[in-house]
């Protein structure tokens, strides 16, 4: 019994082992899509700036 199984799955081996394989690029190109979130980067950014303009004219307020 084991040689039959020994023997079968070593046919299949070879037999998966002659299948050709082919790989080709896509017709169009890859399309990543990411929505990114950049609000708070914007946010930051302004309120450092507003910062330093208050720091250089305090006389502003």
């Amino acid at each position: 019994m084991r040689r039959i199984l020994t023997s079968t799955l070593g046919a299949a081996v070879l037999a998966a082992a002659c299948i050709p394989v082919q790989i080709q690029a896509p017709d169009r190109p890859i399309e990543i899509n990411l929505n990114v979130n950049i609000r708070q980067e914007v946010i930051v950014r302004l309120e450092r700036d507003a910062e330093e303009l208050l720091q250089q004219n305090q006389d502003l307020f």
